[in-house]
């Protein structure tokens, strides 16, 4: 699924290029969209008292981006198993097709309390929606 968006000029630094924090921000974005494209918001979701936080982050900057740049986040679901999720990010530059960065993000599901919870015996029918959207 792919997410796109433009750059901002509060997101660039004194060089002129994207701050490297503003990438963390970007990920929840293209997340929460691709969330939402499959029919899980996540206010549906927290109203379902479930909770999905980020365990583990890590990035590779590949190619600066800058002020007006558009950016196509490319994000996949690569596993889901038991209380965790895994998602893979790329993120091109539109216009000139540079991979700017490559990412994972690390989730677990937890009820609101923060307790892990297995997904599938816990909300079947979320975990149903997301193995149905989840790929290699």
């Amino acid at each position: 699924m792919k997410y796109e968006r433009s750059i901002n000029y509060y997101e660039t630094d004194a060089m002129g290029i994207v701050h490297h924090s503003n990438y963390i921000r970007f990920l929840e974005e293209a997340r929460c969209f691709f969330l939402d494209k499959i029919g899980l918001h996540y206010k549906k979701i927290e109203d379902e008292g479930l909770m999905i936080p980020v365990l583990e982050v890590n990035c590779k900057y590949k190619h600066p981006a800058r002020y007006a740049d558009t950016i196509v986040i490319d994000i996949k679901m690569c596993e889901l198993k038991g209380v965790k999720m895994i998602m893979d990010y790329a993120i091109t530059n539109k216009n000139t097709g540079d991979l700017i960065m490559e990412a994972q993000t690390k989730h677990c599901f937890t009820d609101s309390n923060l307790k892990p919870i297995i997904l599938k015996k816990v909300k079947p029918e979320i975990n149903k929606i997301l193995e149905e959207n989840a790929r290699a």
